[in-house]
């Protein structure tokens, strides 16, 4: 098939020495997917460097397509609504007028979803939609309305709405989105990137390492982590994510949780890294003993996943996408959400049984490789277009 997809934010290019974030990430690793199964896959982005080509190859199969919308500088998310339109009739003239007309066009994230709608309706083509994240309610955007509206207004318009875990398809169907409109399809990890053999980062091996990683935001559940570490003698914890590490010291997420390390007496033992590449990431799990997810409210984490790939058994808090990733008592544990010392015995008891964790281990990277590999994830995908353009040719014929 010919698939749009449409990742106005994200862009699935590497940036040389940079950080790619998850939406970024999954964007690449779908899109790569699906080209070694055969289809000619195409991703529209936004052109936010002026020295952009219009378009670039990311693997064979795979061109990136740079979108002029807006102007042409790196804008944060949350400002991009206004461009959409531009985005969108650009799409149209391009399909319209082009010498490639897609099948179907998978939407990454709302803003490129409202893009991929407003164009897709004139020239006939399905959308399917992945959020990656709702909104919290009410957050607005600047236009008079919520986030919460246009997600509601999106997952009645697209063709088929695929969440990423079950938690996540109950929040659609909460905000108003069809349930038969829904489809759960997990994201992947890339099984050759993320190996428990190679190199590992640093450590001191008479040290036990806990990992942890992501936005230094409260709801990441950091500062739960670091009270945890209370009762974890001897344990460091080790925090990948944030800002770069030069920013760390005037970051206030970063400084609010050094003042907690500070305030619990574990300063020694707590260590924020910052951002790093994402080729260094598989080096970092390597280095870790187990890795921690303490998030309070998360539909779905990558880290895990990762970490899963590169053998490292999970403690995670029971919410969201964890619950389906993490398997208690098999590939990790799970405990109450916000509750620091029912994280800290868990993760004593880990870190204190070498046997259990071996075992963990084992059955993490063997969940990682079957249920979450690129190859299946892309595999579903493709029916899931199939589906729904197949749904539309038999509409259009019905009408003739």
């Amino acid at each position: 098939m010919r698939i749009a997809m449409i990742s106005e934010h994200a862009s699935p290019l590497p940036v040389p020495g940079g950080t790619a974030g998850a939406q970024q990430r999954h964007v690449a690793d779908l899109s790569t997917a699906l080209a070694e199964l055969g289809h000619d896959v195409r991703v529209y982005v936004r052109r936010d460097n002026p020295g952009l080509p219009a378009m670039a190859r990311l693997v064979d199969g795979v061109l990136v397509v740079h979108v002029p919308a807006g102007p042409a500088r790196v804008l944060p998310p949350d400002l991009l609504l206004p461009h959409m339109g531009d985005f969108a009739q650009w799409l149209r003239s391009e399909w319209c007028n082009g010498d490639w007309l897609p099948e179907v066009a998978h939407a990454h994230y709302w803003t490129s979803g409202l893009a991929a709608v407003t164009a897709a309706r004139q020239v006939g083509i399905p959308v399917v939609q992945s959020f990656h994240e709702l909104a919290e309610h009410g957050v607005s955007v600047g236009t008079g309305a919520s986030r919460n509206g246009y997600e509601r207004a999106l997952g009645r318009a697209v063709d088929r709405v695929v969440a990423q875990s079950q938690d996540e398809l109950h929040d659609l169907v909460r905000i108003g989105v069809p349930r038969a409109r829904l489809t759960v399809v997990p994201a992947g990890v890339d099984s050759i990137r993320f190996t428990p053999e190679g190199p590992a980062a640093e450590r001191d091996p008479q040290r036990p390492r806990i990992l942890s990683v992501g936005r230094l935001v409260e709801r990441k559940g950091f500062g739960d982590v670091i009270q945890a570490m209370r009762f974890v003698p001897g344990a460091e914890v080790v925090v990948v994510g944030g800002p770069p590490a030069g920013e760390l010291a005037t970051d206030p997420n970063a400084k609010r949780l050094r003042a907690l390390a500070e305030q619990y007496k574990v300063a020694d033992r707590v260590r924020l890294v910052g951002a790093v590449p994402a080729g260094d990431m598989p080096r970092w799990y390597r280095s870790a003993d187990l890795l921690v997810a303490a998030s309070w409210n998360e539909q779905f984490e990558l880290a895990p996943l990762e970490a899963m790939a590169c053998g490292v058994p999970v403690i995670g808090t029971a919410v969201g996408g964890l619950t389906e990733t993490v398997v208690d008592g098999l590939t990790g544990d799970l405990v109450p959400a916000r509750d620091p010392r029912a994280l800290g015995s868990a993760l004593r008891r880990l870190v204190n049984d070498k046997v259990r964790r071996f075992a963990y281990a084992t059955a993490a990277l063997d969940r990682a490789r079957q249920a979450y590999s690129w190859k299946r994830v892309a595999s579903q995908l493709g029916s899931v277009y199939s589906t729904v353009a197949g749904r539309r040719t038999n509409e259009a014929e019905a009408t003739v």
